[in-house]
């Protein structure tokens, strides 16, 4: 799968000597991380806002985080995007335009050397954004179908400045493009669920494709991988629990207080 070459970067780097004294320094993050997979996983969403959240509590440098939220984004969402490709659930007419041009723009926001200052006030814009977003997500989902019919080049443009802004910031994008979708009522629910899936996936790879070619990336493998592999296996658990156990609506009231929560506070560092 398109996930794999990202996974070899990592392995080839790691330390697996290392690797016990990593776990033993970072198991607070290691757990919340596996958490989070798990309820994630366990009504079908991703996650990727929370890990990137979590990434922000931590003492690595923004360029790492960066890298690190959109390489565990490819692993949670490489699964979801197969079985809803498996499920005929992929309108390829109605992505392409979509992807088509958030692809080169998440690779080039990847690629755009910000400094870690405006890295971190974009961050907290973005999380308290998405945050919103999330809370009122139920509602935007159930409002009354409208005239309103999305174009080619509006998807274009949406598509566009939502992969720009995750390649910078590090996010799949696809917490901005759904409400959007239920918006202008692209498609049924299930088809914008797997359309925003696929999205993540794409812009993840790209805006990481576009970090690697920038002469500052960098990020420690021996962290990288272990908390790949925990979401993975918390994804795994998760998508096996009975989805009627736990509320959707509330993981989502849940994630977004979290992220506010952090988002405000990295706004108010970095803007005062």
């Amino acid at each position: 799968m398109l996930m794999f070459p990202y996974i070899w970067l990592v392995l080839i780097m790691v330390d697996f000597t290392l690797l016990i004294a990593v776990i033993a320094e970072n198991w607070e993050v290691i757990a919340l991380f596996f958490l989070v997979a798990i309820l994630y996983s366990s009504v079908g969403f991703g996650g990727g806002s929370s890990y990137l959240a979590i990434l922000t509590l931590t003492s690595l440098s923004y360029v790492q985080i960066r890298a690190i939220a959109l390489l565990c984004n490819i692993v949670v969402v490489s699964g979801g995007s197969y079985i809803f490709y498996r499920k005929g659930l992929f309108n390829w007419k109605k992505i392409f335009p979509l992807v088509a041009m958030s692809v080169p723009m998440a690779f080039l926001g990847g690629y755009l050397k910000i400094s870690q200052t405006l890295f971190f006030i974009l961050l907290g814009f973005t999380l308290v954004v998405a945050a919103l977003l999330m809370w009122i997500s139920k509602y935007i989902v159930e409002m009354p179908s409208r005239a309103t019919r999305s174009t080619a080049v509006v998807d274009g443009l949406m598509g566009g400045a939502t992969g720009f802004l995750s390649g910078m910031v590090g996010i799949g994008g696809g917490i901005f493009l759904a409400p959007l979708l239920h918006l202008v009522k692209w498609d049924t629910p299930k088809h914008i669920a797997a359309t925003a899936s696929f999205f993540i996936l794409v812009n993840s790879i790209a805006g990481l494709a576009g970090q690697y070619q920038n002469p500052d990336f960098f990020f420690e493998p021996n962290i990288a991988f272990i908390l790949m592999v925990t979401v993975f296996l918390g994804g795994q658990i998760g998508s096996r629990l009975s989805a009627t156990k736990i509320s959707p609506f509330v993981i989502k009231r849940m994630t977004a207080l979290l992220i506010a929560f952090v988002g405000l506070r990295i706004l108010w560092k970095h803007l005062f």
